[in-house]
């Protein structure tokens, strides 16, 4: 697996301070994506023993909340091979830090008999607290969405979803979902 790009101060794509992972790879090609120069499965650099050390280190800091995953498309066969031990291993390691990740797929297609589900993403599922699915689309673009882009994109608790067997919302506080101050 290539890697696009590393940001190791985000604050846009989850809760507090992350590391975020752009991974390379995407076939899904949405209309109007802000990546596009993470469609190319070469893109980047190669996702080494070395990469993840440096993100394993970055994450260790109080202030950093945790890790989120993009792309490319991290559901993509090849990225989900690579994502699923290091995911793993940061879940081990750092068990109080969240982790993210955001898929063009939604959980029906990426679970089940879903023609993306998988053993990787499986594995992968078994390490999150959020999944952000669903394609981006400019018709449903909404600036007031919080750590989304159109109204399409599910927030999905993903312990409670597994543990229920039905999608569960993840829930933001409340002054940011309602955009009132008590």
């Amino acid at each position: 697996m290539n890697y696009a790009n590393i940001k190791y101060c985000d604050i846009a794509n989850g809760i507090g301070v992350r590391t975020t992972l752009f991974v390379s790879g995407c076939r899904l090609h949405c209309p109007g994506c802000f990546n596009e120069e993470a469609w190319d499965f070469q893109a980047g650099e190669p996702f080494t023993s070395e990469v993840e050390d440096k993100i394993v280190e970055s994450l260790k800091p109080a202030h950093v909340d945790g890790l989120s995953v993009l792309g490319g498309e991290p559901t993509e066969p090849e990225n989900a091979a690579a994502l699923a031990p290091f995911l793993e291993r940061v879940r081990k390691e750092l068990p109080q830090k969240n982790i993210w990740m955001y898929t063009g797929r939604t959980w029906e297609q990426i679970t089940g008999s879903g023609d993306h589900a998988s053993p990787d993403i499986d594995r992968i599922l078994a390490c999150l607290d959020v999944l952000v699915d669903g394609p981006w689309r400019q018709d449903l673009y909404d600036i007031t969405l919080r750590f989304r882009g159109s109204s399409n994109q599910r927030l999905i608790d993903v312990p409670k979803t597994l543990q229920q067997g039905k999608i569960v919302p993840w829930v933001d506080d409340p002054i940011f979902s309602s955009h009132e101050w008590e």
